[in-house]
């Protein structure tokens, strides 16, 4: 008996037509785009929970106290009021108080006791204790905040 010749190609054309099931660029797009607005629809969803929660800024700035610190008048001996604003002088100070009488007044302040973010733009009255500055007319270490408006 003979046994039937086989009439299958041992060796296939590399532009055949028949191999459907390769990656192509169109495919490539559409899986690119459905990727991208399910992240974007990921990423609106979590934008809806979070914004019930309210940033710890926004949350220091409704429930600023009265006075804050150390009220140890007899260590923190030295007083100055004036608005709080963000920024020192040349690396003197995180933060100065405006006064009446132009920059030249200015009290540059520091706090190891109080986070003075939260009083930012208030009028308030600070005690604490005055160090040698370089470029600085005041420099202050805040141990005590009091909120005057």
């Amino acid at each position: 008996m003979q046994e039937p010749i086989n009439t299958e190609k041992i060796i296939h054309d590399l532009d055949s037509k028949t191999n459907q099931t390769a990656f192509t660029f169109p495919k490539f797009f559409f899986f690119l785009t459905l990727a991208v607005v399910a992240g974007l629809i990921v990423g609106f969803m979590f934008s809806l929970t979070k914004k019930s929660s309210i940033s710890i800024t926004q949350r220091s700035k409704t429930k600023v106290e009265k006075t804050a610190g150390i009220a140890d008048k007899k260590t923190f001996k030295d007083k100055a009021e004036g608005i709080l604003k963000e920024g020192g002088v040349d690396g003197e100070g995180n933060f100065h108080l405006e006064r009446p009488g132009g920059e030249s007044q200015n009290v540059y302040l520091t706090s190891t006791t109080v986070d003075l973010t939260q009083y930012l733009d208030k009028k308030i009255r600070v005690w604490g204790e005055t160090f040698q500055a370089e470029k600085a007319g005041w420099l202050m270490d805040v141990g005590l905040v009091e909120v005057l408006q």
